[in-house]
């Protein structure tokens, strides 16, 4: 069987330095608030060029403190609104309505499976604080078109860069591009730890100290609560693992890499439409999404050859029944896409023969 994301493989490669970063925090008595974290927000603002990172709980928590410290700072009010991609994970949106927003949905480029920019400016109302785009699947999302528009209408620009670390656009990072950006370190992410973590970035002092009191029960001082804040806190374990896997990241991303092309050059059947790349450096290949007319047909056929693929992701969030007040809108791209993509096995550490295998059987598929 050849597992869609074998993460004890992966593990295995950096499992000394785990290891050994495992018994540095157990030593040394101090769990949470500590060196290692503060050595983790170092690291990956170095890496990301962002000016402030913030180690925090998880990818969720990242974003719902960005909008948090938005109302607070008075930029953002209850009942306003937030652009955001139809074709997204749930998470983009759930931060949204936990913080009393109200979610403004756009639909995909069909080629990219991003935001499509051209299509923001038709929902702008008075109401519209910011844009909230998600670099899907890996791949970067923004362009000049839409700093234009948010710029223009002056408008914050969040990225969701839960799945895109290390992709770059117009040289700076993910994470760097915007006005802030929400990072998940969820297990298996290119960057992944080994449980929930999460941080995000900004370039803004104002954002990033309050924030970095919400995630703290509100609070830059013990007992002295300037916020009703969250309890969200990177811990000390896994900052320690996060700064391990960060050395690592680069050559991860040329790995996958070298995976999609081989998929992208050697993957011909005119029943699979393969992903569209914009740029090489700004698609870290998180995941490798395709799409086709008879997913269940496909997917039952890759099982049979063992091959494990997932769907990311089946159902998009104006359909689920956590937001029936949005079940009767339609976005016709965004629920083509959502019935019609399967995610291909894709790690850097693929042996050429399961590559091979993968490739040769979406080759041999007949419908």
């Amino acid at each position: 069987m050849i597992k869609f994301l074998d993460l004890q493989k992966i593990n295995a490669h950096y499992a000394k330095g785990l290891k050994e970063a495992a018994n540095r925090v157990i030593d040394s008595g101090w769990y949470l608030m500590g060196k290692e974290l503060e050595t983790f927000e170092s690291n990956y603002n170095n890496f990301c060029g962002s000016g402030h990172t913030l180690g925090v709980a998880n990818g969720l928590d990242a974003l719902r403190l960005i909008f948090k410290g938005y109302m607070e700072l008075g930029i953002m009010q209850e009942g306003d609104e937030v652009i955001v991609p139809a074709n997204t994970y749930i998470a983009s949106v759930l931060a949204i309505t936990d913080n009393n927003l109200i979610p403004v949905f756009v639909e995909p480029n069909i080629k990219t499976y991003n935001l499509d920019a051209t299509k923001i400016e038709a929902v702008i109302t008075k109401k519209t604080k910011a844009v909230l785009t998600v670099h899907l699947y890996g791949q970067i999302s923004i362009d000049q078109q839409m700093l234009d528009i948010c710029a223009k209408h002056n408008l914050k620009l969040i990225e969701d860069g839960a799945q895109s670390h290390g992709a770059k656009w117009n040289n700076k990072i993910s994470g760097a591009i915007g006005d802030a950006a929400g990072h998940s370190f969820y297990p298996g992410k290119n960057l992944g730890a080994l449980g929930d973590a999460g941080a995000l970035t900004t370039k803004d002092e104002q954002l990033f100290q309050t924030t970095k009191a919400l995630a703290n029960y509100g609070s830059h001082k013990k007992y002295e609560n300037l916020y009703q804040g969250l309890n969200s806190r990177l811990d000390e374990i896994q900052a320690a693992f996060l700064n391990v896997k960060l050395k690592h990241i680069q050559a991860d991303i040329e790995g996958r890499r070298k995976v999609a092309n081989r998929y992208l050059k050697k993957i011909n059947n005119p029943l699979i439409m393969l992903p569209e790349v914009v740029d090489e450096e700004g698609h870290v290949w998180h995941l490798f999404v395709v799409r086709t007319e008879n997913r269940d047909k496909l997917q039952s056929y890759l099982q049979k050859n063992d091959i494990q693929i997932i769907i990311h992701y089946p159902i998009p969030p104006h359909k689920q029944e956590a937001y029936k007040e949005f079940n009767s809108l339609s976005f016709p791209i965004t629920e083509q896409i959502h019935k019609q993509v399967l995610s291909l096995p894709i790690s850097a550490f693929m042996t050429d023969e399961e590559i091979n295998m993968v490739i040769e059987s979406l080759n041999s598929y007949n419908g």
